[in-house]
């Protein structure tokens, strides 16, 4: 006993094993821990930690920039306001009208003739009569409705001549615009327009007949530029009184 004692003191001092003793001790809870490596237990070798995952933040915490983003609808560009429409001519409102002017004359009248309840007398003897087929409706295209309207023009003899005029609609007034020659007694029965044109039904005769007679009904339509007149077509049937 006296020789083993000194040497288990000397192993004691050294910190070594003695085979007496308990095993290597634990880490006290207290220290810190890397956590970067671990010990497998059956091998006793370190091994390191997984790494760890990445984290997302929040959708809402995204960089606005990256948002899609919304424009608001502009606001609806207030309508134009329409032109005021104007009144359409009224056939009664022709009896009061000019007929000719100093660029479209009314025969050889190039000087304006005014009507007084649909009348004219000149001091040659030469009378101007409105006569009752008169039609009222859009001939130019402006979407204003014009007149057209049949006239009765006697010379002092024996001559009657018919004639159909148009008017122009200026405002709501009545403005002159052309004159188409229909002939010695040669009366018309009706007035119409209608697609910008007009149709007018008139009585007249065939070439062998006499200035007395009438034998033949033509139908002709009429279209209005400016202040001219073209004949677009016409078509003639026989006619009895």
């Amino acid at each position: 006993m006296r020789r083993t004692l000194p040497i288990l003191a000397a192993l004691t001092l050294l910190g070594l094993p003695t085979g007496c003793g308990p095993g290597p001790t634990a880490t006290s809870a207290g220290a810190p821990s890397t956590g970067a490596t671990g010990i497998d237990a059956s091998t006793g070798t370190q091994t390191p930690d997984a790494p760890a995952s990445p984290t997302t933040g929040d959708e809402s915490s995204a960089d606005p920039a990256t948002q899609p983003t919304t424009t608001a609808a502009k606001p609806a560009a207030p309508p134009a306001p329409k032109a005021p429409k104007v009144p359409a001519l009224t056939c009664a409102q022709l009896s009061g009208a000019d007929l000719g002017s100093p660029t479209a004359p009314f025969y050889d009248h190039t000087d304006h003739i005014p009507l007084t309840d649909g009348v004219w007398n000149g001091e040659d003897g030469t009378g101007v009569e409105l006569r009752k087929p008169c039609a009222v409706g859009d001939l130019d295209g402006d979407k204003a409705a014009d007149a057209a309207r049949a006239v009765l023009v006697r010379t002092g003899g024996t001559g009657q001549f018919w004639s159909l005029v148009f008017w122009g609609n200026t405002g709501g007034k009545p403005a002159y615009r052309a004159v188409v020659d229909l002939g010695d007694r040669t009366p018309v029965t009706s007035v119409a327009v209608a697609g910008q044109k007009a149709t007018v039904v008139w009585l007249t005769r065939s070439a062998d007949a006499s200035m007395a007679e009438l034998n033949v009904r033509r139908t002709t339509v009429y279209k209005l530029t400016g202040s001219t007149v073209t004949e677009v077509s016409h078509a003639d049937a026989p006619y009895t009184p």
